[in-house]
């Protein structure tokens, strides 16, 4: 865990009311189910607090996966944070293109391997509220391999303070990060989501919410079905959020 502290004494740093404080959101999400690229993590419900702050287009987040009951065990042996994310990055503009690049620091304090990866993301308005993204992960730590996704996203105001998001992405691994991660056996289109959001804005920068997503495998010598972990297992899943911007 000592890979955690400077990422935790930074945010804290840049949140603080100093010549240093920088725009910060905490966040937490209550889930029916942890779903990573859609690989089953846990089917039970799960809490993932989350804190990221930014100044000047640098920033850090700490995102954490707290397990409330074990994958296939509908009693918990052990509350417990099963995974911590470290991320620094940048993000800059040009002209209507968005541009990010980092690095994440994944952590699982209660059992596993920890990995790092490098990525860099996308983003362009189209039209309206519809946007595009690329995203592209390439780990460097566990494979030398890739993971990259496409997405669009839809955002409009339903009525004062309340909005609608909607998303769709595919993704798609290589070789390596589908044996390694998912169990696969060659490279290719890995899954997609679909999802829906709902946000209401409280005022003093607290938001409340409800996410839902429908998540599936696209081949499955890929990303393949089943229930052990690193498989395509919880379709449907959902939650609530809470946020603070301060």
């Amino acid at each position: 865990m000592k890979r955690l502290i400077p990422v935790i004494v930074l945010a804290m740093v840049l949140a603080s009311g100093s010549a240093w404080a920088a725009d910060a959101t905490a966040t937490l999400d209550a889930m029916s189910a942890y779903v990573w690229r859609g690989i089953t993590v846990n089917d039970s419900v799960v809490l993932q607090p989350m804190l990221d702050v930014s100044k000047n287009g640098f920033g850090a987040n700490v995102w954490a996966n707290y397990d409330l009951n074990d994958y296939h065990d509908d009693t918990p042996d052990d509350y417990e944070f099963s995974e911590v994310d470290l991320t620094l990055y940048y993000g800059f503009s040009v002209q209507k293109l968005g541009i990010t690049v980092g690095v994440i620091d994944y952590l699982f304090p209660a059992g596993g391997k920890d990995t790092v990866e490098a990525y860099a993301s996308l983003s362009y308005p189209l039209i309206g509220g519809l946007s595009a993204a690329f995203d592209f992960y390439w780990d460097v730590d566990q494979v030398t391999s890739y993971y990259t996704d496409l997405g669009l996203t839809y955002g409009m105001d339903l009525m004062d303070k309340l909005s609608l998001s909607l998303g769709a992405k595919i993704g798609y691994a290589g070789e390596d990060f589908a044996e390694y991660y998912s169990g696969g056996t060659d490279a290719g289109f890995h899954d997609y989501t679909l999802s829906a959001g709902l946000t209401y804005d409280l005022g003093a920068g607290l938001k409340a919410g409800a996410k839902l997503a429908y998540t599936g495998s696209v081949d499955s010598d890929v990303l393949p079905d089943g229930n052990p972990y690193g498989a395509h297992d919880v379709e449907l899943y959902g939650g609530l959020t809470v946020s603070y911007a301060f």
